[in-house]
């Protein structure tokens, strides 16, 4: 397929893209590269972090009774809360300011003219989810049910390549997400607290952390305490071994949810931690270390403060707004990227198989085309 023909065919998935700007997207071939050092990607995501936290650390308005539903402020003053933004990012996210972005880039910063957007027009998980994983808008996907999806995602087709079969998994928070992956036909080893659909492979874990999950479930109905879900993504990485692993973190969007903003900042801080532990087990391992690329982002983003910070959705336009970070030996290390193209979340799909040599978009055209400026392709 031609590249403009493949844009047309990728602009009717959702009448949204025009008004987006994805004629700002690059599909012209990228000048041949040289062979990328990365041969094991790490997809992470947690639903519904915003990128104000991540660009700006704790927002001071939801720093109370009112807004945060915050009792003890002057506590979590003390412990979020700084003069400038960049020293309040850094006290939330250690990791990511401190490591990630020092070595890899962070995109999404608005106010610094870098724009990362959802473009199903939902502003919600299931459609994000789904677009981040088959690089595919699909507006037919419009409710968080349990529904099989029939799109394809990057890490199903992964699994059917000779060099991946065998060496794909995923460890999951969500309990809808084993839909979302389609677990009966990826065939992909799934972790989930929750029941699967029938004929999903089931991830082996140690009795104990399925024991503890059991008794467990106490906070919500369809989403886990995270620290379950950094135990099994670890656990895999050690046993398995995968070339290609997802891990999708939760508690950030159900704590928004809920109005409680020292529960959503004490999540993200908990996100931050799991990923940089997940990232030094990467690099203690000869087969991860230096060989691999950490690529993290978020579903869908959510309303402004000092009280659209609790939800999402169509009705609310910043929640279409997003950010997305990597780190591996081929990502340039740009850090936090200034005045950058706009970069859609179907992107995400072609990116990961871009990173382990796989061409996604080759077997799946209606999705969108890989961020060539993470895989040094651009400046």
């Amino acid at each position: 397929m031609k590249p403009m023909m493949r844009l047309r065919a990728f602009s009717l998935l959702s009448g949204l893209l025009a008004s987006v700007g994805l004629a700002a997207i690059s599909h012209a071939e990228p000048a041949k590269a040289p062979r990328l050092k990365t041969e094991n990607v790490v997809l992470i995501t947690t639903d519904g972090l915003r990128w104000n936290e991540i660009f700006q650390g704790a927002d001071e308005p939801m720093i109370s009774k009112v807004y945060g539903n915050i009792s003890n402020t002057n506590a979590i003053r003390k412990r979020f809360w700084r003069e400038t933004p960049e020293a309040r990012r850094e006290a939330l996210f250690p990791f990511i300011w401190g490591t990630l972005a020092k070595q890899g880039q962070v995109w999404g910063n608005r106010d610094k003219g870098s724009s990362v957007r959802v473009a199903n027009g939902h502003h919600f998980s299931y459609p994000g989810y789904n677009e981040f994983l088959t690089g595919i808008p699909d507006p037919a996907i419009n409710s968080n049910d349990k529904n099989l999806n029939s799109n394809t995602n990057v890490f199903e087709w992964l699994n059917t390549q000779p060099r991946f079969r065998g060496r794909v998994a995923a460890a999951v928070n969500w309990d809808v997400l084993p839909w979302i992956l389609n677990g009966p036909r990826s065939r992909i080893p799934i972790w989930s607290g929750f029941d699967v659909p029938p004929g999903t492979v089931r991830m082996k874990v140690p009795a104990a952390l399925n024991e503890m999950v059991e008794h467990g479930r106490t906070v919500w109905d369809g989403v886990l305490l995270d620290t379950f879900v950094t135990y099994a993504g670890r656990h895999v990485i050690q046993e398995m071994k995968p070339r290609a692993l997802y891990v999708s973190y939760g508690e950030t969007d159900d704590w928004a949810h809920e109005g409680a903003y020292e529960r959503y900042l004490r999540a993200a801080v908990e996100f931050d931690r799991s990923v940089a532990g997940l990232w030094d087990l990467c690099q203690s391992i000869p087969q991860y270390r230096n060989k691999t690329t950490f690529v993290i982002t978020v579903d869908h983003g959510r309303g402004p403060a000092p009280i659209a910070w609790k939800s999402h959705g169509r009705e609310i336009a910043d929640s279409a707004y997003m950010w997305f970070a990597v780190m591996g030996p081929d990502t340039p290390a740009l850090g936090e990227r200034t005045n950058t193209p706009l970069v859609l979340q179907a992107q995400i799909a072609s990116t990961v198989a871009a990173f382990v040599g796989q061409d996604f978009q080759k077997v799946s055209p209606r999705s969108a085309p890989p961020i060539d400026a993470v895989l040094g392709r651009a400046p």
